[in-house]
């Protein structure tokens, strides 16, 4: 289960250390990791990461199948995941040690920043080949976060992306050693914990308005 740890102003929430899947007790643990980090007072920022071949396989799906009469409320939590994360109010990293994939790498684009291994593991939306549509909100995440012609490929393609080659398309901002890839995010972080606050958390309401609105409207969240 997600732990997290403070190193001086920078939080580093550890998401686990197998598939990291969006099962509903991990939803309310990283919430609750979130409600401990945007209640702190001064300069801070946050770092997700985690432990093992996995940064996140996304969505529970062995959950969801067993759980369909709940597939709208668990959707809505997902989105309100990408929102919350998206909008808070100061610098997120995310370091991405292993593989990162579908709501995985969807949950690393609301970071403001992504740190990517160069040598194994893959960023992916398999969405394409698992046959499993994106929600109108989670197209609209993935829009707002990367370039046009990106967006497009990853999206239609399904292309799993190397750390070497995630930087190369603007998907992740550093590709880095595998020993490195925390250490990277949390010193990109800590330069960046003095922008935490409410203009901060303003700038990014504003930069993405639309794509919050979509995240959080509860009415149709499955389109």
């Amino acid at each position: 289960m997600p732990t997290l740890e403070r190193h001086d102003n920078v939080f580093v929430l550890d998401l686990g250390d197998g598939e990291n899947r969006f099962h509903p007790d991990w939803l309310a643990a990283v919430g609750a990791a979130l409600d401990e980090v945007e209640k702190a007072d001064g300069p801070r920022a946050l770092v997700t990461a985690a432990t093992g071949k996995f940064y996140s396989n996304g969505l529970d799906l062995d959950w969801l199948f067993a759980h369909a009469d709940q597939h709208q409320d668990y959707v809505v939590s997902v989105h309100e995941l990408f929102a919350r994360t998206l909008s808070l109010p100061l610098i997120t990293v995310a370091a991405l040690q292993g593989h990162t994939f579908a709501a995985g790498a969807m949950f690393s684009l609301a970071h403001d920043f992504r740190v990517m291994r160069a040598d194994r593991g893959y960023w992916c939306l398999p969405e394409a080949d698992i046959n499993i549509p994106f929600t109108p909100p989670m197209a609209a995440l993935i829009q707002a976060r990367l370039a046009p012609q990106t967006a497009h490929q990853a999206m239609l393609t399904a292309h799993r992306y190397g750390g070497v080659d995630a930087s190369a398309a603007g998907i992740v901002d550093h590709a880095v050693s595998e020993d490195a890839v925390r250490t990277a995010a949390v010193e990109l972080a800590q330069a960046q914990v003095n922008k935490a606050g409410d203009t901060l958390g303003t700038i990014k309401a504003r930069m993405y308005g639309p794509t919050l609105a979509a995240l959080r409207d509860t009415a149709d969240p499955l389109g």
